[in-house]
């Protein structure tokens, strides 16, 4: 059989930065996201040309261009403004004998993706073409040329701004101002042209068309590609596209980066979380320990239920092994509570577990847990994922699996028992023993928490039953977290029995939990956290503040006065809790997602270690679950909250922010705004002590808007202005 090799032509890049006027060079300067406009267009065309393979034409007189770039470049210097043309005549000398296609882009187009430059040149090269150039179809062509196209598709000719007809008025395809032309017509044609004083590349195009030569183009479908900057306004819209780029859900799909969030790394499977991504990923893991110098201290990997979770495990130890370091793999599908103790109980320098916690069953991902079992603050997984990204999969050290194990460096084991052992040892064991015996029901969503979960509770004597407890990586056909809607078999078990003191459900990695008192009714987080915390305080006589993160119930507040401890308010993501928790050294720290940890315990939160809580909370007391929350509101009074999530658009992360600055409200539904803080998210806090947020999600592309009140219609009249404030 025949295969037909696919061979890449070489291609260097010309990019134009000597602009018309001192004004359009001086936009080149602006700032844009992270960079400057001419930086964002030069790292986009060195994602397709390597940056020795780039010319920058600069104007003759101006030297900003040069001086914020440095040396490193290859510049060419344009003396007189006589076109495009003649700008890329300027880089003769630098293309001078060079064998293949030669990209000219321009300085003030930050906003093409280099997927597009990239989709252009393989156009170009596929066609066999000797010029090639993007365009678009817009809904205003506005001052741009116009492409003309015959029946079959064949360009005809493009007409410029300034010569259009009525008929050629009226066509919406343009060109954008981006082409890829073979070397060896490009400065040879350019040079008859200027000889007849023409200097524009379109008119090579033309020529080449009329002299029958092969022209192609590649079309750009999002038209936000299209804005060039020649203006003030233009750059705040480019800005606003870069914004909506940075937050858009497709964004990680786009390019197959890794990109961590809240709560860890987590893609789709088969798109961002593939094999190639965890070896890459491990890699800079891998190296984080080696620059420490605690290879041999090693790490401890597992993985949940999910799709891919075991293999890989087995590729991560493979990685791991393959640099010198120490892979203790846990055997079994594990939670994800189970690893958090299981790094500093073995000292190991870090631990991983293949999970994507609550998210759809179609995602999967990593959580990365430091030597204390903490979860990496943004500094150091912006640094895992930047070293990660960077690699090839020839720069990933792997060693067999087998020979792993054969050497030594790959060690499987079970921390089970140890993990049990440790949860049973912050319990009161024999007062659960010794009360009167609990029947509870648990949901496991299909996850992992059966095992752990069953044995201390079979331990303590608690008479537990479960459901959904079998392996099943589609998680029975929804999200694994424990919410209300996703628990409806649990609750009508509760409600028709009439036997059960408590139902418990834990998500699909165990590390959140959801809870039923015996009528059935749903404990929210919020009110199981402020129980919990008078439990530890008053009951079991622990002193010490409480942790919350911007989104969770104020009640803990209220509570923490009435005891004469501090609270504190933290951004969402587990890690700011536990880093709460050690500053005001509190006995509790949760969030209203359904995470919890007390002092002692992991830093991390775990689903296991609450629902047992839980259980040893209802037998020391005697009382039913919703008797301790009555004599606890007693105690703080009661506050309703409410929240809406919407997909969140690329348009709402760049509008919400801006109307927010623009017009911050004085009032919000008819009460007066005491505080607006914006360090994650926005949460306007209001003299009668309620508060409203939106804040867009770090682990799921959704907009959540949380209102909290005195009474259920007031958080939902607060929640309602929320919604048309966002437009949602």
């Amino acid at each position: 059989m025949t295969t037909m090799a696919t061979t890449t032509t070489p291609c260097k890049a010309v990019v134009l930065a000597a602009g018309h006027n001192q004004a359009t060079r001086d936009l080149l300067l602006q700032a844009l996201a992270t960079s400057t406009v001419i930086e964002q267009s030069l790292a986009n065309v060195t994602a397709v040309v390597p940056k020795a393979d780039v010319i920058v034409v600069v104007d003759e007189h101006d030297h900003a261009v040069r001086e914020l770039l440095g040396e490193s470049w290859t510049y060419v210097v344009q003396t007189v403004q006589a076109g495009t043309g003649d700008a890329v005549r300027c880089a003769r000398h630098a293309l001078a004998g060079f064998a293949g296609n030669v990209l000219v882009a321009y300085g003030d187009t930050p906003m093409l993706r280099a997927s597009t430059l990239r989709g252009l040149k393989w156009k170009h090269e596929l066609k066999q073409a000797q010029f090639s150039l993007l365009t678009a179809i817009v809904p205003e062509a506005g001052g741009y040329g116009r492409i003309v196209r015959d029946d079959a598709g064949r360009i005809t000719e493009i007409v410029e701004a300034t010569d259009l007809s009525s008929e050629s008025s009226a066509i919406h395809e343009i060109n954008v101002g981006a082409y890829i032309v073979d070397n060896a017509i490009l400065i040879p044609k350019l040079d008859e042209m200027a000889a007849t004083g023409e200097h524009r590349l379109t008119e090579l195009a033309e020529r080449l068309i009329a002299e029958g030569r092969p022209v192609a183009s590649y079309s750009i479908l999002d038209t936000d590609e299209v804005q060039g900057i020649n203006t003030a306004a233009e750059l705040q819209k480019a800005a606003d596209i870069v914004l909506k780029r940075l937050f858009a859900p497709s964004h990680a799909v786009e390019t197959g980066e890794i990109v961590f969030g809240t709560g860890g790394w987590r893609a789709k499977i088969g798109e961002g979380f593939t094999i190639h991504n965890v070896r890459r990923l491990c890699q800079a893991v891998a190296n984080e320990v080696t620059r420490a110098g605690l290879e041999r201290q090693g790490v401890i990997i597992g993985g949940d239920r999910r799709f891919l979770s075991a293999e890989a495990v087995t590729t991560a130890a493979e990685v791991f092994a393959g640099n010198n370091i120490k892979a203790l793999v846990l055997t079994e599908d594990v939670p994800t509570p189970l690893v958090t103790f299981a790094v500093p109980y073995l000292k190991c320098a870090y631990g991983l577990i293949f999970t994507a916690s609550h998210n759809p069953p179609q995602y999967n991902g990593l959580k990365v847990f430091r030597a204390d079992g903490s979860l990496p603050l943004t500094d150091e997984t912006n640094r895992y994922q930047g070293e990660a990204n960077s690699f090839t999969q020839a720069d990933v050290v792997s060693l067999d699996y087998g020979v792993g194990v054969a050497a030594g460096l790959v060690e499987e084991t079970d921390l089970t028992n140890a993990y049990v052992e440790a949860v049973e040892a912050l319990l009161d064991i024999p007062a659960i023993r010794a009360a009167r015996p609990l029947r509870v029901v648990i949901d496991p969503m299909y996850g992992t928490s059966q095992l752990t979960l069953g044995m201390i509770l079979s331990d303590a004597r608690v008479r537990a039953e479960f459901i959904h407890e079998r392996h099943n990586p589609l998680f029975g056909g929804h999200s694994p977290a424990p919410d209300p809607e996703a628990l409806s078999t649990l609750i009508s078990m509760v409600k028709s029995s009439g036997h059960y003191d408590l139902g418990m459900a834990t998500d699909g990695d165990s590390d959140r939990i959801g809870i039923l008192d015996e009528t059935g009714r749903y404990v929210s987080t919020n009110e199981l956290l402020v129980l919990i915390y008078w439990y530890l305080h008053e009951v079991r006589g622990q002193r010490g503040g409480v942790v919350r993160n911007l989104a969770t119930t104020h009640l803990l507040d209220r509570l923490a006065e009435y005891f004469g401890e501090r609270f504190l308010e933290v951004p969402v993501g587990f890690k700011h809790i536990t880093a709460g928790m050690l500053e005001i050294d509190a006995i509790m720290g949760g969030e209203s997602s359904g995470g919890l940890t007390m002092r002692g315990w992991i830093l991390g939160k775990d689903g296991i270690f609450a629902c047992a809580l839980v259980c040893e909370m209802l037998a020391v007391t005697g009382k039913k679950l919703s008797e301790l929350l009555d004599d606890v509101f007693a105690i703080t009074g009661r506050l309703t909250q409410v929240e809406y999530g919407v997909p969140a658009t690329p348009a709402m992360k760049v509008e919400v922010p801006r109307r927010m600055e623009a017009a911050a409200p004085s009032e919000v539904a008819g009460v007066a705004v005491e505080r607006i803080d914006a360090y994650d998210g926005i949460k306007l806090r209001l003299v009668d002590g309620s508060w409203v947020l939106l804040r867009f999600s770090g682990t799921e592309p959704i907009l959540r808007m949380v209102a909290e009140a005195e009474t259920a219609d007031r958080a939902a009249e607060l929640l309602d202005w929320v919604k048309g404030f966002a437009g949602a």
